[in-house]
């Protein structure tokens, strides 16, 4: 399923680009933020992964291991999205804050 395989790669970059922002940021409700997007990013690539192994491989430990793949990947992005959505408004606060600072 090209279409499976495309939306694989698409959340595997966002996964890279979410833990280079993370590493790059110095605020820490910041951090805590790009933590969730990325843990979200991370789970739909392992719970689509576990998707297209379904349609690839037609045995039961392909059945299994998918299944596997897709509890644990939709619990770290269901994980990361309660994370993002706790951290929003401490975000919004931590910048007005700073930008209250630098002027």
């Amino acid at each position: 399923m090209p279409f499976l395989v495309f939306l694989i790669i698409l959340s595997a970059s966002f996964y890279i680009y979410y833990k280079i922002k993370y590493f790059r940021s110095r605020r820490p409700m910041e951090k805590k933020l790009l933590s969730g997007k990325s843990s979200i990013a991370l789970g739909l690539f392992v719970a689509l992964f576990g998707v297209n192994q379904l349609f690839l491989f037609s045995t039961t430990v392909t059945y299994v291991v998918a299944a596997v793949f897709i509890l644990l990947g939709s619990a770290s992005a269901w994980a990361g999205y309660k994370s993002f959505r706790h951290h929003i408004p401490y975000v919004q606060e931590e910048a007005k804050q700073l930008d209250g600072q630098t002027r």
